[in-house]
């Protein structure tokens, strides 16, 4: 079939020719009639035909979906499969069809029960916003028995609502769903002149998004999208919701998957979702729950990538567009249909006033009697009776028309009383007061068309609430998350490394991620990808893991130069490398010798004992050497000079402190996790002993280390600090049971790591309020609203002595639903709130 709004290459009657017009011809079909949605109402021709047909069927009872099937058929030429599977993914999104019986789980991905099974009918919502006969433009259907809409005078932005996804011949288009709520409020601050965002919301799926790069919903975008995943305990976690586009079973298989490829490792993985999500993954003995939740997210469907591209059917041709763009249009099309539907009210109005004013003069002024008159014919009757009417045409709003006479005729003659004069007369005020309000609201229409859509937040908003929580995503680093999935072996003497070795001497377990760092006996360094089997150089004297831009790992060489027989020591770090590139780190000759080599975390600096060869000319032929003396360089440097005269060996003698000093931490309260970046709340000062305090508002505290992939929930911690065991906690807490708060000092007992201990009274309904770790605390507490707010000060520390970690506490101050409670906070420090 040939379409005219689509330019075809010139005719002709060969072969290719006639390909090239028949490929156009369907391909421009596909995208027209199946595949990309109208700008005007948002729908596809297949959702149009089976809305089309469900309002035919309409009597307020629901309908059997083998029956609406049957019913669409009529218009849609393409069988019942591609009806059925509309209809039923319309149904699931809850908002134009009201469902009965079992339409499927778009989270489990279970299947809707066969079509004679379920049924469904129009929403209140759809039979307000979607249907209008009198504003609709109709065209004839395929076979030209019917009458269809064109598109539906759809008074709401459906297509940002309900999403769209479809591929046609060369091009597709993919509209994320968007909040019901959120659309009627942009839509209203459009209307004002007022700037809006739209982000995505699945309201099936819930789960978190970061919106970062949406771009509008324009092509070149992305979302990501990741579950909830809640850590029940050391051994378990939960996924609480799914991915857009996921199911339950997608995802097991994905986290199985991971498990077999040694991404992750996990004992089990369980599907016990019910009413709402649940999917429990046992851990494997030993493995970290924090790393585990990065690395579902790094490998498996917990995380997935949506790439957003907006293409409608705009005056008959596809165009890629944003979601702004789609909102604005489709407000506006609103507010025209809701003009038209004005206008229209406004010709019928008129018209009944006109009818209603001339039956009032027909009887009032007893022009019926001309009816009892004798005249030659009707038509003498007829303009007898338009000629009587001659006085009162000044006061009518058109002329008299044949019609209006014939339609005065027609009621019956009977004694007219003056009650019948009241009630029309009182007809015509209602009707004025009607057209009155008809016209404001034209000259209005932007006010008009917002009180129309609070109209529509107000009837049907509740319930329809966000679901998917907006959040920024931290970058996961798939090195950091991968565990060790596979075993390293080296071959000292030859100078090979691998994973196929596996007769030689085991190195280290790692990822098949990580890189190796590699040193020889000549002083050549490589950094090699894990792989079966790599040479690396003869004698080799170090192998490990290698840690790109680790600044802290320092490298203590001494070497013999081959070229001039000096020996030369340096300490250097190694923070980036090419892969496969050999560096030597020696001054470059091919004689050249490792005496001795470490690798220290913190920058260690020991003492060595030089023992020179015996036949040399040197007057001391044992001395020490202390590395702390030589700066830290780069790995390129010479290094400091020895001796010039033959070394015979190098041995440890004293091990050293570390000379890096201390680190610097910091907490990340965007993304709940410690860095050494500079992001977040500086948390001072670092040691490798040191360990961190964490309080939450639930009232446990937890003592934990340094480790960088720890994972903190941003929105429940309260307090994070370098750990001081003499330090004393002050804490106020919400005693639900007695309606009370209390207060407590003490300090922390325990020594068990990475364990949360509840310091609060246990009970449904308790939460710390606040927390303190002030040596002589004071809490402001504020009661009451507006002019009766009353403010109180208390010094902790005078009123309540240090207790037990376990112990109740003191009460404080009643309950008060309007209590706030903030600490006196000395010059130049933060509060909690600007902390966290």
């Amino acid at each position: 079939m040939k379409n005219k709004n689509f330019e075809h290459v010139q005719t002709d009657h060969g072969i290719n020719g006639q390909y090239k017009t028949w490929f156009l011809d369907y391909a421009s079909y596909v995208i027209l009639e199946r595949a990309v949605p109208a700008v005007e109402d948002g729908l596809k021709p297949v959702q149009r035909r089976i809305l089309h047909a469900m309002k035919e069927m309409d009597d307020g009872r629901f309908n059997k979906v083998a029956n609406i099937i049957g019913q669409t058929m009529q218009y849609h030429p393409h069988g019942d499969a591609s009806i059925g599977d509309a209809l039923v993914n319309m149904g699931q999104k809850d908002l134009l069809i009201e469902t009965q019986g079992n339409w499927g789980d778009v989270r489990t991905g279970d299947d809707a029960a066969a079509s004679r099974y379920i049924e469904g009918r129009l929403s209140k919502f759809a039979l307000e916003v979607v249907f209008n006969p009198k504003t609709t433009v109709w065209q004839l259907s395929y076979d030209g028995r019917k009458n269809e809409p064109v598109t539906l005078p759809v008074k709401f932005p459906l297509l940002l609502a309900q999403g769209a996804e479809g591929i046609a011949v060369g091009l597709s288009t993919k509209i994320l769903p968007h909040n019901f709520i959120e659309l009627c409020e942009a839509s209203i601050k459009y209307l004002k002149g007022r700037k809006f965002d739209l982000y995505p919301d699945f309201q099936a799926t819930g789960a978190m998004i970061d919106v970062t790069d949406y771009n509008n919903g324009q092509r070149g975008g992305r979302v990501k999208v990741r579950a909830h995943i809640e850590e029940f305990d050391k051994k378990t976690l939960l996924i609480k919701s799914v991915p857009y586009g996921v199911t339950t079973t997608g995802l097991m298989d994905s986290i199985v998957k991971a498990n077999d490829a040694g991404k992750i490792k996990i004992k089990k993985v369980t599907d016990n979702t019910a009413a709402e999500v649940e999917i429990q993954v046992d851990l494997a003995p030993g493995i970290s729950p924090d790393i585990t939740i990065d690395a579902l997210y790094k490998f498996t469907d917990c995380e997935v990538s949506i790439a957003p591209n907006a293409c409608v059917i705009i005056d008959q041709r596809p165009h890629f567009v944003s979601v702004y763009d789609l909102l604005k249009v489709s407000t506006d099309n609103t507010r025209d249909l809701l003009q038209k539907e004005l206008e229209i009210k406004l010709g019928e109005l008129n018209e009944k006033w006109h009818y209603t004013s001339l039956e009032k003069i027909f009887f009032e002024e007893k022009i019926y009697k001309e009816l009892e008159k004798k005249y030659e014919t009707w038509d003498k009757v007829i303009a007898a009776i338009d000629k009587a009417f001659d006085p009162f045409k000044k006061k009518l709003k058109r002329e008299i028309s044949r019609e209006d006479i014939l339609k005065l005729t027609e009621k019956p003659v009977r004694r007219i009383y003056r009650l019948d004069i009241d009630e029309l007369n009182a007809q015509i005020r209602d009707l004025e007061a009607q057209i009155k309000q008809v016209k404001y609201d034209l000259e209005h229409l932007t006010e008009y068309a917002i009180s129309y859509f609070e109209g529509l937040l107000k009837k049907y908003g509740k319930g329809r609430e966000r679901k998917t929580e907006i959040k920024v995503f931290e970058t996961i680093e798939a090195k950091h998350v991968a565990i060790a999935n596979t075993r390293i072996f080296i071959n000292r003497a030859e100078g090979f490394i691998g994973t196929s070795l596996k007769k030689d001497e085991f190195l280290v377990e790692c990822s098949d991620l990580d890189d190796i760092i590699a040193i020889t006996k000549r002083g050549v360094m490589k950094v090699v990808k894990v792989q079966d089997k790599v040479f690396i150089g003869k004698d080799i004297l170090y192998a490990n893991v290698f840690r790109k831009g680790d600044e802290r790992t320092t490298y203590n060489l001494i070497y013999t130069d081959g070229g001039s027989g000096t020996t030369f020591a340096k300490r250097f770090n190694v923070t980036g490398v090419t892969r496969d590139k050999e560096y030597d780190l020696t001054k470059g000759s091919d004689k050249s010798k490792v005496h001795y080599l470490t690798i220290n975390p913190n920058g260690e600096a020991e003492v060595v004992r030089i023992i020179l060869s015996p036949a040399c000319t040197a007057r001391i032929k044992e001395f020490d050497f202390y590395f702390e003396e030589l700066e830290i360089k780069n790995r390129g440097s010479i290094g400091n000079q020895v001796s010039k005269y033959p070394v015979r060996a190098v041995k440890f003698k004293e091990a050293g402190v570390a000379t890096l000093g201390s680190i610097k931490l910091w907490f990340d309260d965007k993304f709940g996790r410690l860095n050494h970046d500079g992001k977040g709340v500086e948390l001072g000062d670092f040691d490798a002993e040191d360990r961190i305090l964490v309080i939450n508002n639930d009232g446990t505290y937890e003592i934990t280390d340094q480790e960088l992939t720890q994972r903190f929930n941003p929105e429940e911690v309260m307090l994070v600090e370098k750990f001081d065991p003499e330090r004393v906690i002050t804490a106020i807490y919400l005693d639900n049971e007695k309606q009370q708060y209390n207060v407590k000092r003490f300090r922390i007992e325990t020594t068990t790591m990475k364990s949360k201990f509840l310091f609060i009274k246990e009970g449904k309904g308790n939460l710390l309020e606040a927390v303190s770790t002030e040596e002589e605390p004071v809490l402001i507490v504020q009661t009451g609203k507006g002019s009766q707010v009353r403010s109180s000060k208390f010094k902790i520390a005078k009123m309540v002595d240090v207790m037990g970690w376990k112990a109740v506490g003191a009460k404080l101050v009643d309950f008060n639903k309007n209590t706030m409670m903030e600490w006196e906070m000395k010059e130049g420090a933060k509060t909690q709130a600007e902390l966290f």
